[in-house]
């Protein structure tokens, strides 16, 4: 009788242990999604897909990036490290970094090489630019490297970065149309990825070509087919449905599926084929895997937030997450996983959308922003004293200005003056600053959160609301304002009470809210404000 006692205290002990933690997180992350795409495109959705997540899991209404510039490399950083760039150190996708007068491009490593069937350069790429660690990189360590950790993308960035320093791989897809990595993570892709890539899956999708999903007049949430704010993927031919992929293949080779909703289908079947040949959520110590799906940037940048193609990939997205949860459901149990689902960043209205409806807003090319400085800098001073303009940073030539006896405070002051008359700026802020900032301005707030003294500009411009630095058609993002840091926010699967909430909540409280979930150490530059709600059993 005590040996069965003992027995079955030693069950109930492993149980007990084995449900203090899930044993898959999953981290979905949807590039330039704005939350208002879960409520404009609602009506169109399965009941499986996002609304599943949102009726049966927990939905954060309100949920904002607190830093300036909203890209992807600092959106994905920031989740994962639960810092902000001024931290974690990824301050753009790319950017000229003052230490170095270099161009740095947010996951170069010269120091690897590629492993897969890919270029040098799409290859060489590891997370050593990453200053702080992830929630995934603390989840390695608490599991003694146990649990396994594995990030995806079609974008090197978003793969490599949620995946963090400890990862036992990232992968992420080439101009070849094969997923590959770097010697960063191994010599050699693991055997299933090799034969993933051997059945060249991404040309299905441009067999098939790209058409409506359903009846056309299903989209009477975007605008028209063919309207003036859509860029193009086929220069020869206008933005409309059908879109014969075999004939830009022949163009741009298997790069043209990054532009099409089927980018996301291919990674979606990556992911699966990873939970299944690396056994993800099979044992009781946790797993990882972060997903990244990069196509929703890709086709907003090109055809804009009221595009067609927009609101069809989403709806195509919508019923791939539903094929991943019923996926998941099965494989490692309903009860077993916990998920969430963010974007890196939102993003803006056409400009030229805007003003045709009589908003007094307009894009401005930033090579014009460029020319303009140039050319107050020679009427000033006989000399180009500006290193580099990119990301609203402003960078001097500081040797220069010391050689032609010039006082670089000065100088600033003369270059913010003559920005201030520029239409499109608000704001100018000096490093100086940023530096004091005391958090009572509010954008200056954002800006101050995203900038690293080491590596960013000596001036800092904020654009008025609604401008854009861009081209005609499409779209794009960076700003402070609430049409690039609102996005949506879903936590779903173990342990996550049914709820929402509208309060404001900010991107960085993801990660520390994590640790806490599973019991584990603090990525090491957040601030540790977490998600209280997540945590009311009621």
């Amino acid at each position: 009788m005590k040996k069965f006692i003992g027995i079955l205290a030693i069950i109930i002990s492993v149980s007990l242990q084995a449900q203090q933690r899930p044993k898959l997180v999953v981290g979905i992350v949807v590039d330039q999604m704005k939350m208002e795409y879960l409520y404009r495109f609602s009506d169109d959705y399965t009941a499986n897909g996002f609304k599943r997540l949102m009726n049966d899991g927990y939905t954060f209404h309100n949920m904002h990036y607190n830093y300036m510039p909203t890209y992807t490399a600092p959106g994905h950083a920031s989740i994962y490290t639960g810092a902000t760039p001024s931290t974690h150190g990824i301050v753009g996708n790319e950017w000229f970094n003052k230490a170095t007068g270099k161009d740095v491009y947010c996951t170069d490593d010269i120091d690897v090489k590629v492993v897969g069937n890919g270029s040098e350069k799409e290859g060489a790429m590891s997370p050593k630019n990453l200053l702080s660690s992830t929630i995934t990189d603390e989840l390695r360590m608490a599991t003694n490297f146990k649990g396994k950790v594995i990030g995806m993308s079609i974008k090197d960035r978003g793969a490599i970065l949620p995946a963090g320093h400890f990862a036992n791989w990232a992968f992420w897809y080439s101009k070849t149309g094969a997923f590959i990595s770097s010697t960063f993570y191994g010599t050699e892709l693991p055997k299933w990825v090799n034969d993933f890539n051997q059945e060249k899956k991404y040309l299905k999708y441009i067999d098939k070509g790209w058409d409506l999903l359903k009846p056309a007049a299903t989209y009477n949430e975007s605008l028209a087919d063919d309207n003036p704010y859509e860029g193009k993927i086929n220069k020869a031919k206008p933005p409309v449905f059908p879109y014969d992929l075999n004939a830009i293949y022949k163009d741009k080779g298997a790069d043209v599926l990054r532009t099409t909703p089927f980018g996301n289908d291919l990674l979606a079947e990556l992911a699966i084929k990873a939970i299944e040949k690396e056994e993800l959520g099979k044992d009781d110590i946790t797993d990882f895997l972060t997903v990244s799906f990069s196509s929703t940037d890709y086709v907003g940048h090109t055809f804009g937030p009221r595009s067609m193609e927009l609101q069809d990939t989403y709806l195509r997205l919508d019923q791939t997450i539903a094929e991943f949860l019923t996926y998941l459901d099965k494989t490692v149990g309903k009860n077993n996983y916990l998920l969430f689902l963010t974007a890196d960043h939102a993003g803006a209205e056409n400009v030229n959308y805007l003003k045709d409806h009589k908003y007094n807003v307009k894009n401005i090319p930033s090579k014009d922003i460029s020319t303009a400085l140039k050319k107050h800098s020679t009427d000033a001073y006989g000399a180009d004293l500006i290193l580099d303009y990119s990301n609203f940073n402003l960078f001097f030539n500081r040797d220069l200005i010391k050689q032609k006896g010039l006082e670089l405070a000065m100088v600033k002051q003369s270059f913010k003056d003559f920005l201030m008359t520029q239409e499109q700026v608000k704001r100018v802020y000096t490093e100086e600053e940023i530096l004091v900032s005391s958090g009572g301005d509010y954008f200056l707030s954002f800006i101050a959160k995203g900038y690293d003294p080491k590596q960013n500009g000596d001036l800092v411009i904020l654009d008025k609301s609604g401008y854009m630095q861009y081209y005609d058609t499409g779209t794009s993002h960076g700003s402070p304002n609430s049409y690039d840091t609102h996005v949506p926010l879903l936590f779903y699967g173990w342990q996550v009470p049914k709820g929402e909430l509208h309060a404001k909540r900010y991107i960085t409280q993801i990660a520390p809210t994590l640790s806490q979930i599973l019991k584990i150490p603090f990525p090491n530059g957040t601030e540790a404000e977490i998600l209280e709600t997540l945590f009311d059993k009621k």
